[in-house]
């Protein structure tokens, strides 16, 4: 995955290059290196600009579906970063998009089929986890100058937007689980998972309504009960799949 590491870093750089005005007025960004003036903006064009195409090149010893997901993750970040950002809908849409190319890259890159629930679990948590950090950040820093999108939303309709995801989430695991699966122990462990994984879902709902789901990447490394929800989640999948 050295080819998606450098993809994703490229697109960080050129991102913030190009924000370096709207990061300065921020009250975190503004820390971050191209907009505190630590990385001149010429370097951050420079450096993303090569590393996209060290992406690219690596991209090209794996197989042609890596090779797929890197150069459209490349194409959807840039296009973002120019332009849709700062377009209602289509800006939460590209964020989440961006997320599952990451997911589907990995199993490309391993040789592993993804299936429809995979598609759909990744799509739906990408778009919860992306509609809650529009609301945090809505929330938190007002429709003002850091973001451009945020002038078109409403806290109403982003809470509406994850409780839709929320819930279309909760259904298509439900669905998956309770499924046969070659794998499956007697005791059901996919069909157990289900009661840490609504546990998941609802306390990342709760963190985002009180505000904290701005950095969600920082969610599962500082709250507790979500990290015990999340390790028992991966134990009961870990059972299914191999305690049989």
């Amino acid at each position: 995955m050295a080819a998606f590491c450098l993809a994703a870093s490229g697109t960080y750089l050129l991102n913030d290059a190009w924000d370096v005005a709207s990061d300065r007025r921020h009250p975190r960004k503004r820390h971050r290196p191209v907009a505190a003036g630590t990385v001149p903006t010429v370097t951050a064009y420079l450096g993303g600009s090569l590393l996209l195409a060290a992406s690219v090149a690596t991209a090209t010893l794996g197989n042609r579906a890596l090779l797929a997901c890197v150069v459209g993750y490349i194409g959807l970040t840039l296009a973002y970063t120019v332009w849709l950002k700062g377009v209602a809908i289509c800006d939460i849409t590209a964020v989440a998009g961006c997320h599952v190319l990451r997911a589907v890259a990995g199993a490309a890159a391993v040789g592993v089929p993804t299936s429809r629930w995979f598609l759909l679990a990744v799509s739906l948590g990408a778009l919860l986890v992306v509609a809650g950090k529009r609301e945090a950040e809505l929330t938190n820093h007002g429709p003002g100058e850091t973001r451009a999108a945020l002038r078109h939303y409403t806290p109403a309709f982003l809470t509406q937007l994850r409780t839709m995801a929320s819930a279309a989430l909760i259904v298509t695991y439900c669905l998956w689980a309770l499924e046969e699966h070659e794998h499956a122990t007697e005791l059901g462990a996919e069909a157990a998972s289900i009661v840490p994984f609504i546990m998941v879902v609802m306390r990342l709902n709760l963190l985002i309504s009180q505000g904290r789901g701005e950095e969600p990447e920082e969610l599962p490394l500082r709250d507790r009960p979500l990290q015990l929800g999340l390790a028992a989640l991966a134990g009961l999948l870990l059972w299914g799949v191999y305690g049989g």
